[in-house]
């Protein structure tokens, strides 16, 4: 069985509740990340922050501001005031296919991975999807595919 843990992301990126906005806003596009886990100054989880609370906060506000008064608004609304406090959260040594089936199925980005009340992880829908393509890239090897590997063919439309 392949466990959460062997996919997971361990490196995270964390905020604490007391950070705004705009932390949350410069953190995900510094390191191109989607969901930041919150935790507080025990470094257990309190919170987790997606890019889509980070959106929705921002628009039902922000209609018609300038990119000043965006920014002002952005520092004076801390995370604990839009973070996500109901957490699902899973195990690291979940099975994989089980945690795979369980975000598709709540519709959630991501999952927290917690042992003991501790942020070990997170495992994003981004995960499983490296997860199906190294399958896909298995199976191609044992079943070469017909034309070169970057040759994605008409079927794709390149934007011209």
């Amino acid at each position: 069985m392949v466990t959460v843990k062997e996919i997971m992301t361990t490196e995270l990126y964390t905020l604490r509740p007391e950070d705004t906005l705009q932390d949350a806003h410069l953190l995900m596009t510094e390191k191109h990340i989607r969901h930041i886990p919150i935790v507080d100054g025990l470094g257990q989880l309190v919170g987790l922050v997606s890019q889509r609370d980070v959106l929705a906060a921002t628009m039902s506000e922000l209609l018609g501001f300038d990119e000043s008064e965006k920014r002002r608004f952005e520092n004076n609304v801390r995370l604990d005031e839009v973070m996500k406090e109901e957490l699902y959260t899973v195990d690291e040594h979940a099975d994989v296919r089980k945690a795979a089936i369980y975000l598709q199925e709540h519709h959630f980005g991501c999952l927290p991975v917690v042992s003991n009340g501790e942020l070990n992880g997170i495992v994003t829908d981004a995960d499983f999807v490296n997860v199906a393509v190294n399958l896909l890239e298995q199976t191609e090897a044992i079943e070469p595919a017909a034309g070169p590997e970057d040759d994605f063919g008409e079927e794709f439309n390149d934007g011209d």
